[in-house]
């Protein structure tokens, strides 16, 4: 996919459905991620593997981003700082073109994507207290719900649905995963 058509694709009027989140029982905490794509010949989107060392979702695949702080002046704010520290990019340099809805997670956070192109970084420079590696996958890949899978699992007696995309030896799933299966959606 190209930067052309994803800008067409991504900019229409109609009310998208969001994937289905966790039912919080009261308000979550509020966080934001930046899901970078990189304009790239063919467009491709950035992750993070946070560090194994870390206490909450040690080794996982993640996109920047992070809880809301009190100096941060909106969420968009939280997602660029967050990005700024964990990945080193200049966030000067992203194209902010939208935003996806927000997504409740079963770890308690309410949690707001935001869509950034950027060119290709020359370099990254991954706070590795926070970052084990970074990678890309083409925007193609991820937006072909074919590559998508939802397991179910019960959670308080009722079903609830936990999407994987697998790339290559790479595991994209759960909030992660519904972020990029909330854009495929917007992008349909």
């Amino acid at each position: 996919m190209r930067k052309s058509e994803f800008l067409n694709r991504f900019h229409h009027a109609r009310q998208v459905e969001g994937e289905v989140d966790f039912p919080l029982r009261k308000p979550g905490c509020p966080a934001a991620v930046l899901m970078p794509i990189i304009e790239r010949e063919e467009l491709t989107l950035l992750f993070t593997r946070r560090a194994s060392h870390l206490k909450h979702h040690a080794g996982q695949v993640s996109f920047p981003g992070g809880r809301q702080e009190p100096n941060d002046t909106d969420l968009l704010d939280t997602a660029l700082r967050e990005t700024r520290e964990e990945i080193g990019i200049d966030t000067s340099n992203i194209d902010i073109v939208g935003q996806l809805p927000r997504y409740r997670t079963v770890s308690g956070y309410e949690v707001t994507p935001f869509i950034g192109l950027l060119r290709p970084p020359k370099v990254l420079v991954p706070d590795h207290n926070e970052v084990a590696s970074v990678f890309e996958v083409p925007l193609s890949y991820l937006m072909n719900k074919q590559n998508h899978m939802i397991h179910l699992a019960e959670r308080r007696g009722l079903p609830h649905p936990i999407y994987f995309i697998h790339w290559q030896n790479q595991h994209i799933w759960g909030a992660t995963a519904a972020f990029v299966r909330n854009l495929a959606n917007h992008l349909e």
